[in-house]
């Protein structure tokens, strides 16, 4: 590490032909993004919550885009997880909290149990 007016500096060395050039390193490189809920997880809790709310304005909520969220919900709905219902030229949800999670470890639990932590 070099310090220079009382700032510390992390330096890589790249070797370009006969040249050796020292190149900044980030004091903290960048992590890979990702967060502990999966989309789906994070419409079903949207859903839950706000039932009557058009997919864009869940997308936006989510962070993810228009169609991405509908193929989400389309897999919740095929997964017997949200039913959706046509009233006029919009949709509202139903969520069925009975539901069990997906994966085997966590089997023993309903989807309840989920929307209650984050209600």
């Amino acid at each position: 590490m070099n310090f220079v007016s009382g700032v510390s500096l992390r330096l890589s060395l790249r070797h370009d032909g006969d040249v050796t050039v020292a190149q900044p390193v980030p004091e903290h490189p960048p992590q890979r993004s990702w967060t502990l809920l999966t989309n789906h997880g994070r419409l079903l809790l949207l859903i839950a919550a706000r039932p009557d709310t058009r997919l864009r304005d869940l997308a936006e909520a989510a962070g993810i885009t228009e169609r991405a969220a509908g193929s989400i919900v389309s897999d919740l709905e095929e997964a017997g997880y949200v039913t959706r219902t046509r009233t006029g030229r919009r949709n509202s949800y139903v969520v069925h909290p009975d539901r069990p999670f997906r994966h085997p470890a966590e089997a023993g639990h309903d989807v309840a149990d989920l929307i209650a932590v984050f209600a």
